[in-house]
């Protein structure tokens, strides 16, 4: 098979790959261009260990060929704060200890962010049901429902000043 030359911005990096036709985007971020925060859970988009953003839009990389990422925008964990300065939302789940294996914490850091990004002042219920495609087997939901919000609340104080 002929690879597929796609030229894509990650997390506001221009970058350049080759890719077979039938490649995830999940298996170029990670084998290709060394993003290895996005972590492979289940293979079938089932579980939101993989997710990122797409042009805006939330979407599970293991469903994703690397070819529709030609033109794109995407955004992964890696683009939401660095060890030098952590995203609020990476705050609140530390702050908050909803975070253990740390399989599913990428995913939920990005759906998090997606999540507020669209609703910036979700009820708990509203943000049970944004997440409910991430599963985690660790943690339990209470404490990433509790560091959703507060991160929420930050941010709004934040927003405010």
């Amino acid at each position: 098979m002929t690879k597929a030359h796609v030229t894509t911005s990650v997390n506001g990096d221009p970058y350049e790959f080759l890719c077979e036709p039938g490649e995830t985007l999940l298996t170029v971020l990670r084998d290709d261009l060394q993003l290895t925060g996005t972590k492979e859970g289940c293979g079938s988009g089932d579980c939101g260990a993989c997710s990122v953003m797409l042009n805006g839009r939330l979407v599970c990389s293991c469903l994703v060929l690397g070819v529709e990422a030609e033109g794109a925008d995407v955004q992964t964990v890696e683009g939401i704060g660095n060890k030098d300065s952590l995203h609020v939302i990476q705050e609140k789940f530390l702050e908050h200890a909803a975070l253990q294996c740390g399989i599913c914490t990428p995913g939920l850091i990005v759906s998090v962010k997606a999540l507020l990004e669209e609703n910036p002042n979700p009820t708990e219920e509203e943000a049970r049901y944004y997440l409910a495609g991430n599963l985690c087997r660790c943690t339990g939901y209470d404490k990433i429902i509790r560091a959703v919000l507060d991160a929420a609340q930050t941010m709004k104080e934040e927003s405010a000043i």
